[in-house]
């Protein structure tokens, strides 16, 4: 039942435009169905809309798929998914791979398939431009932080639930995984002397909780693991024990300290700001002492002017400098 209704999701996602009608000199064709080939994974990653259509020109044609997640993250799941095994890094996006007939990447929370005579920067920069609800949030730091040497390009996965860990490192349950605890994780494959090995980051909210599931995940046969932070670097029956320990060993945790305050470029400046603000409030507070002064004489001297009673205008005097007349001396 459920995955029935996984595929009929996925059918109403596949009828959402994505693409604009037109990129540069390039017109779109007619819209083709696309097919689900893991609609339960695909909509673990949010899938919220795909299209495919052929885009062509005077001398040029290609092909476009178009899926539309709902956050980069998301995007970055699936991108990892779709891009071929022999892909190339590309210049095309952050998250791009080329090969001999085209392109993947992922931009924001789309990623997108190209066949055939990639379009140009100012053709990608149009399409950009016709994206709806882009988000452009920053990647999570755990997709990097993959050990980068004896790393098989090309064969990282981002992992943010049952699903993908059941796709890509079923001996680890998703119970162990505790991804109701907020976890999320990284799957690469290794070489070694003895063959490949497989790496799993898991990414936990607080350092507490990765120590317990990092108990937890050690009770797994053949499981090598450590903790770092919050992070639990775990591998499953590793053909060589020294290898797994040379790998997990470079997993480290690194905190990410991001500051929104705008900093002073020097403390010169803020000092002349400071004393520029002074004046400029001296004068705005005489300006307003004169307007008031010219204001209230103006008023007297009108109404005086007219007759009309403006208060009691005498002055009273004290005569301190007058001395009192000594009084007469009397003999007792």
């Amino acid at each position: 039942m459920l995955r029935s209704l996984i595929l009929i999701s996925f059918a109403a996602c596949a009828n959402a435009a994505v693409l604009p009608d037109q990129m540069g000199a390039f017109r779109k064709g007619p819209a083709a169905a696309v097919a689900a080939p893991d609609p339960a994974l695909y909509a673990e990653y949010g899938l919220d809309a795909v299209e495919q259509a052929d885009f062509i020109s005077e001398d040029r044609r290609f092909t476009i798929t178009a899926w539309k997640l709902k956050d980069s993250t998301g995007a970055l799941g699936l991108y990892d998914v779709l891009r071929p095994a022999d892909a190339k890094p590309s210049t095309v996006a952050k998250l791009a791979g080329a090969t001999a007939d085209g392109v993947t990447f992922a931009y924001g929370n789309y990623v997108f398939q190209i066949k055939g005579s990639v379009p140009g920067p100012g053709e990608l920069e149009e399409l950009f431009t016709h994206l709806h609800d882009l988000d452009q949030a920053p990647l999570p730091t755990l997709a990097f932080d993959l050990p980068e040497e004896n790393l098989i390009p090309n064969s990282e996965r981002y992992i943010l639930g049952p699903e993908a860990l059941q796709r890509f490192e079923p001996r680890i349950p998703p119970s162990v995984a505790a991804f109701h605890l907020g976890a999320e994780a990284q799957f690469g494959k290794y070489r070694t002397r003895k063959g490949t090995m497989a790496v799993l980051i898991f990414s936990y909210p607080t350092p507490n909780i990765a120590r317990e599931r990092l108990i937890e995940l050690q009770k797994i046969a053949g499981a090598v693991a450590k903790r770092s932070g919050p992070l639990v670097a775990v591998t499953i029956d590793p053909a060589n024990a020294d290898d797994a320990e040379r790998v997990l060993a470079k997993v480290q945790y690194r905190a990410v300290l991001t500051l929104n305050q705008k900093i002073p470029r020097n403390e010169t400046q803020t000092f002349a700001k400071l004393i520029l603000n002074i004046f400029v409030l001296a004068g705005v507070l005489i300006g307003i002492c004169l307007i008031a002064g010219v204001g209230f004489g103006g008023f007297r001297v009108l109404a005086r002017k007219m007759g009309k009673p403006v208060g009691d205008e005498g002055i009273i005097e004290l005569h301190l400098t007058d001395k009192p007349e000594a009084a007469p001396a009397t003999n007792k």
